[in-house]
């Protein structure tokens, strides 16, 4: 089995701007530091530049409060790059604005035109691509997906996001070609049959959006119990501070695409 749902050459990231304290959020737990943000969001960029990687960091997009949380605008295969169409109308225009960005890197974009889907609801495993539906992601525009990636061999499968979770990938994150960490929330619905399932501790659910980013897994700080779950797993853990962008429902997965374009 390969490793190319984990292995990387390539990372895009976007540095927030001072709109951000006008970023879209579930519930309002006070406006998000820029400060802070700035230093978290240098942490993880360090982070993913020390497994090798090349890390584009894109200018601010202060018409887009959100534009930080760059995953939801794109799925980066090695085949190619989709651009998604986001659920939220605020955020129609970063997708547009990562487009021009992919093509200088793929030879192959993809645009996904009728429905909505989000990259925060796309989990991409060595054997297929799990897409949550929710409210950021439809039928229709999951129906776009499986017909956009059907030429490179992909298998996409429909699963569902549990009630009142913003993201497939709020719940979850992979971190090996046969292991996901998850909810048990999410992990009781199914989903994951044929995978190995490392459950977060419980009271620390926000721990589930982490990354397997080549030799290292990003997870957001705050949550010892799962760090030492993941550490006795064998895993090499760097912790990044999360705290800014968890007021805006952010979390690691939100803040780059990755992808080794062919």
């Amino acid at each position: 089995m390969s490793d190319q749902s984990f292995r990387f050459s390539h990372a895009i990231t976007r540095r927030p701007g001072a709109s951000i304290t006008a970023g879209l959020r579930a519930v309002d737990t006070g406006a998000p530091d820029l400060a802070l943000m700035l230093r978290h969001h240098q942490d993880y960029i360090a982070a993913l530049r020390e497994t090798g990687a090349t890390v584009v960091e894109l200018d601010p997009l202060e018409a887009y409060p959100d534009s930080v949380f760059v995953e939801d605008t794109a799925l980066c295969l090695p085949e190619g790059a989709i651009v998604m169409r986001p659920g939220a109308p605020s955020r129609l225009g970063e997708a547009a604005e990562m487009a021009p960005q992919l093509r200088r890197l793929y030879s192959e974009v993809a645009q996904v035109e009728t429905g909505f889907i989000e990259g925060g609801d796309i989990l991409v495993t060595e054997r297929e691509i799990l897409v949550g539906s929710s409210a950021r992601t439809n039928a229709e525009g999951i129906a776009e997906l499986v017909r956009l990636t059907a030429p490179w061999g992909r298998t996409v499968r429909e699963v569902a996001t549990p009630p009142g979770v913003l993201h497939f990938k709020t719940d979850c994150s992979l971190l090996d070609a046969e292991t996901i960490l998850a909810t048990r929330r999410l992990d009781a619905s199914g989903c994951f049959a044929g995978y190995r399932v490392i459950h977060v501790a419980e009271g620390e659910e926000a721990a589930a959006n982490s990354i397997r980013f080549n030799d290292l897994a990003l997870t957001p700080a705050g949550f010892p119990r799962t760090a030492e779950a993941l550490d006795k797993a064998g895993y090499d853990l760097r912790q990044i501070g999360n705290s800014e962008c968890a007021k805006l429902d952010g979390g690691m997965s939100c803040l780059s695409l990755r992808f080794t374009p062919r």
